[in-house]
């Protein structure tokens, strides 16, 4: 899997995916929306339908030369992030890019459910919404109650009030902090 994908299963916490998605796109990242329901649109917590740009299936789970630039992305929402959690195929690939190289992201409680299930976290710093934090905590990774955290190749969100500053997080760790200042004070200015 090469590439920036966000992940999204019935029930995904709109803002977390869209907002991120937006920031993402704004600072000139290509980015793919990926079902993992087997059909391409995909109803949120809130009942919004969304249009992803493609299928799991369809994703290349090719893992040869990945790299920090490469950004596999998972909101919070419920059942969402649980239905994340539980997709063996998806978590197995997530384990897969990360020990290859590439970066890793969740908001809410995605990083309890989904991130927690990577191997070594240990001496990492996280956030997720209260209440999720244990299963990474247990794994020896520090629980952090910020807006957004980056601990090497992971970027973690608290909730969907700050999926924002997760989405800029997530774009600074791609394209670099200037250009995550550049559209963050482009996004204050818009009217």
């Amino acid at each position: 899997m090469k590439g920036v994908y966000i992940f999204l299963a019935e029930g995904f916490e709109d803002i977390e995916a869209l907002a991120c998605c937006d920031a993402l796109r704004r600072g000139g990242v290509k980015v793919q929306l990926v079902s993992v329901t087997g059909e391409l649109a995909v109803r949120s917590s809130h009942g919004v339908l969304v249009q992803a740009d493609m299928l799991l299936e369809d994703c290349d789970n090719s893992c040869e030369g990945i790299g920090e630039q490469d950004v596999m992305i998972f909101p919070g929402g419920m059942p969402g992030s649980k239905t994340l959690a539980s997709n063996e195929k998806l978590i197995l690939w997530m384990k897969e890019h990360y020990a290859k190289g590439g970066a890793v992201a969740a908001i809410c409680a995605a990083p309890g459910l989904v991130l927690s299930q990577l191997d070594e976290l240990k001496g990492h710093r996280l956030t997720c919404f209260e209440g999720f934090q244990h299963s990474f905590v247990e794994k020896g990774a520090e629980y952090l109650p910020l807006p957004a955290v980056r601990s090497g190749r992971i970027v973690s969100g608290r909730s969907a009030a700050y999926a924002v500053d997760f989405g800029l997080e997530v774009l600074g760790m791609i394209a670099g902090e200037q250009k995550a200042e550049q559209v963050r004070k482009a996004m204050h200015s818009v009217c």
